[in-house]
Order: C-alpha cells, then sequence, then structure tokens
C-alpha cells in the first residue's frame, strides 16, 4: 500500500533519478517537500534537491549537471527563469514567447528542452473555478513571464479577446509577438481600466508589498466580471479583499500552481504518476497547505 511515512521512504541508490530545484535563495523552495512523496506513492526511484547557485555560476553549473547521466532535469525558480531560456536548445512556445522557462530536462539526443507551464496552470484552475476561458472578454495586468504564458495559454483556450498592459513597452510588445503567430484577438491596452471585460487578471508584482497600489480601479469593475490575482498571501492580497467588498468573483493563484504538478510530471516523462496526480488534486492542495 502507497505511503508517505518516512520509514516506508525508499534509500536513494545508484539507481535513483536526481531533480534539481535551481535557485538562489532555495530556503523558500516547496517543490521537494510536494515531489519527493509523489514519486514515493507511485514508486518513482527519483528525488528532488535544491541546489543554490548565484546567478554568475549558474551557466558553468547548468553545463556540468546537465552533462551528468543520472541527473534528469531541473526545476527553476527565481532568478534563474530567463536566463536558464537562453541557454536551452529548445523551448515549448509559452516559454519561447516569454522568455522564461520553470522546467529544463534532457532529451535523448543530448539537447536541453524548456518548458513553462504557468499558463496552463493558470487555464485549468479557471476550469476548476466554473470559468470557461472561452469567449471571455480578457484584461490581463503584466507582461512578464508568468503573464505571456497566460496569455497564450488563454488564446488557446479560445478568448474571444485579450487585452495586455504593462509598464512601459512590455505589454505592446508582447501583444505584438502574440499578434505575429496569428493570433488576431490580442492587442495592447492603453490603460490598466477593467470596464468592459468579464476577466481581469492581475500578473504583476502589485500586492506583495504593504504600500502597493491596487493594480486597477475596482469599482470599474462591471457586475459578473470575475478577477484573478495570481499572486498569493496568507490573509489574500488587496486586490481580492477589494473584489470582495463589492461582491465580485475572485480567486487567488494557489489553484494555478496546484495544476502545474502533473505538467512537470509527465514534461519529464513521469506519465503514469502525472496520470495518478490528476485523480489526487484534493490530497496535493491539504500537502501544499490549502486554505
Amino acid at each position: 500500500m502507497p505511503t508517505d511515512t518516512l520509514h516506508d521512504t525508499p534509500p536513494v541508490t545508484g539507481t535513483t533519478r536526481v531533480f534539481l530545484v535551481l535557485g538562489d535563495p532555495v530556503a523558500q523552495v516547496q517543490a521537494p517537500q510536494l515531489f519527493n512523496p509523489i514519486f514515493r506513492r507511485h514508486g518513482v526511484d527519483a528525488v528532488l534537491v535544491p541546489a543554490q547557485v548565484p546567478p554568475a555560476r549558474l551557466t558553468d553549473f547548468v553545463r556540468g549537471v546537465t552533462a551528468a547521466g543520472n541527473i534528469d532535469g531541473l526545476w527553476v525558480t527565481i532568478p534563474h527563469k530567463p536566463a536558464l531560456a537562453a541557454l536551452v536548445d529548445r523551448c515549448d512556445a509559452a516559454a519561447t514567447i516569454a522568455g522564461s522557462v520553470n522546467a529544463v530536462r534532457r532529451d535523448a539526443d543530448g539537447a536541453l528542452a524548456g518548458a513553462l507551464f504557468d499558463g496552463l496552470g493558470f487555464v485549468d484552475a479557471l476550469r476548476h473555478a466554473g470559468v470557461a476561458p472561452q469567449g471571455r472578454r480578457v484584461l490581463l495586468l503584466g507582461a512578464g513571464g508568468a503573464g505571456a504564458a497566460i496569455a497564450l495559454a488563454l488564446l488557446d483556450a479560445g478568448v474571444a479577446a485579450l487585452a495586455v498592459h504593462d509598464l512601459g513597452e512590455r505589454g505592446r510588445q508582447l501583444a505584438e509577438r502574440l499578434a505575429a503567430g496569428h493570433r488576431s484577438q490580442v492587442a495592447a491596452a492603453a490603460s490598466a481600466d477593467p470596464s468592459g471585460f468579464d476577466l481581469v487578471v492581475n500578473a504583476t508584482p502589485l500586492g506583495l508589498r504593504a504600500d502597493d497600489p491596487l493594480p486597477f480601479d475596482v469599482d470599474r469593475l462591471e457586475a459578473g466580471t470575475t478577477v484573478v490575482d495570481i499572486l498569493m498571501k496568507p490573509q489574500g492580497t488587496p486586490l481580492l479583499r477589494a473584489c470582495a467588498a463589492r461582491g465580485i468573483a475572485a480567486h487567488d493563484g494557489f489553484e494555478m500552481l496546484v495544476r502545474q504538478v502533473p505538467h512537470y510530471l509527465a514534461f519529464f516523462g513521469l506519465h503514469d504518476a502525472a496520470r495518478a496526480v490528476r485523480d489526487e488534486f484534493p490530497r496535493l492542495r491539504a500537502s501544499m497547505g490549502a486554505r
């Protein structure tokens, strides 16, 4: 019977496949606490270990560890996501658009492949919340790596219109990259005004600090609009609280993280575990500290 108890943890041996979480710092990473129990439950002889790598040493480190025959891939966290995208040999569509990756594997031909799962997790989370993306008019605030991946996934999911806004030229540049892929329903937004949209997504860092302004004027939201703030804070972000005060349905980024788990497993070729995990999302939420 599968179990998570420590005394039943299989030993790490010469056959164990090794994955690393690269970051700087790594004290905050939770992926090992999440994925190592999944490996145990589903009989995967693998271990995921954090590795603190300063940016100046990243290139040499990645070239070294990916040459090791028993190291099968990398989870990637701050600040290395853009840098890893530049080091891999090929990327999936989301990572290419975003210029950022959160997973890297070594393929059979020795090439490094990168992927970005934020968008897939976001759309899966939307559907879990009962919000079908098809036909929606979407305002996306934030055109960084996560925002770019979310934009592409929403377009793939069939939104009717997508307006992208960010500081400086980033919103326009992302809209142009997406439009170059024949995405006629995407455009840059001149402002962060949410009126006229029925789905509004905050993919900016606004809300992380106590003195941050709201990313947009909540009073401009139309009744029936859904808001997603991909940030997570124990007491909810200021945007989520402001939406609740107006009776606007709003969600944080927790489920988006949960829904990325099977995508990671499948990317690394652990297809049986990925299929099994899709049937145990309640357990995943509990292990990730569901609120």
